[in-house]
């Protein structure tokens, strides 16, 4: 069973989570993913991607953290940067603008998902949030790009906090391009595809290409760095209880490290 499925519908390729219950990320589903994405990068007739969950509710909650569990460093290692590294370049090159649809829940990987489109479309139900700290783990790709969004005190207090905040607030910081009533994100999203479909395709490929060279900043940079401060992490062994913790429902028992 697909786990991404793909239709292209007047130019525009949808590409729809789709990994009951919540849409946690394992290498299967971005390997689908970014398959979908070469697909429509190859397609002249698609013009925008819009990527959504398949059912309504929550976006992406984050990495499988069975994904995680136990993970040697090299299966670690192999599974970010297919999630941070290769889809920031897929999005890079892409040739088209994307745009994710966010109708609940965006956490963790999920987030890393939304912020690699060019536009976010939330609905007012919409939460998000960082919790990778709750579990022994940082969101090491945000810290490469959301200081720049929000400013460091903000971006800190979100990153280190790992708590969760609202539309209200994600629209306030700058995090998200559009809001839209409960149940109406994916109308919104392709009326905006649809906008964006009718303009020259080539002049949005180079000038989208212009401008991310101008946003780039030491992002993509900052993205490889953001593989290898998660995965050294994810092997210590506080990442190790935090995961436990999470999977067999309890608080962690944190214990003071030795001095690094």
């Amino acid at each position: 069973m697909s786990l991404v499925r793909y239709e292209v519908v007047d130019g525009v390729a949808e590409l729809r989570l789709d990994r009951p219950p919540v849409n946690a990320v394992t290498a299967a589903l971005v390997d689908e993913l970014l398959a979908c994405l070469a697909r429509a990068r190859e397609d002249a007739t698609v013009r925008v991607v819009l990527l959504a969950s398949a059912k309504p509710g929550p976006f992406c909650a984050g990495l499988d953290i069975r994904a995680v569990d136990g993970q040697p460093p090299e299966a670690l290692h192999a599974l970010l940067d297919k999630l941070y590294v290769r889809v920031a370049d897929a999005q890079y090159h892409l040739g088209k603008p994307s745009i994710a649809v966010i109708g609940g829940a965006a956490r963790g990987a999920g987030m890393t998902l939304a912020i690699s489109c060019d536009l976010l479309v939330a609905e007012r139900g919409a939460s998000f949030g960082y919790p990778e700290i709750d579990v022994g783990l940082i969101p090491a790709i945000h810290f490469a790009h959301l200081h720049r969004v929000v400013g460091r005190h903000r971006a800190f207090d979100l990153l280190f906090t790992g708590r969760s905040f609202d539309v209200t607030e994600a629209a306030s910081l700058g995090l998200i391009s559009r809001v839209c009533d409960s149940g109406e994100g994916l109308a919104t999203g392709r009326a905006l595809a649809r906008e964006l479909a009718g303009k020259a395709p080539g002049v949005m490929r180079r000038g989208r290409a212009a401008f991310l060279r101008e946003c780039d900043a030491d992002y993509r940079r900052g993205v490889a760095a953001a593989v290898e401060n998660f995965t050294s992490l994810a092997v210590t062994a506080e990442a190790r209880e935090g995961i436990r913790a999470f999977i067999e429902k309890r608080p962690p028992a944190w214990r003071l490290p030795a001095n690094d």
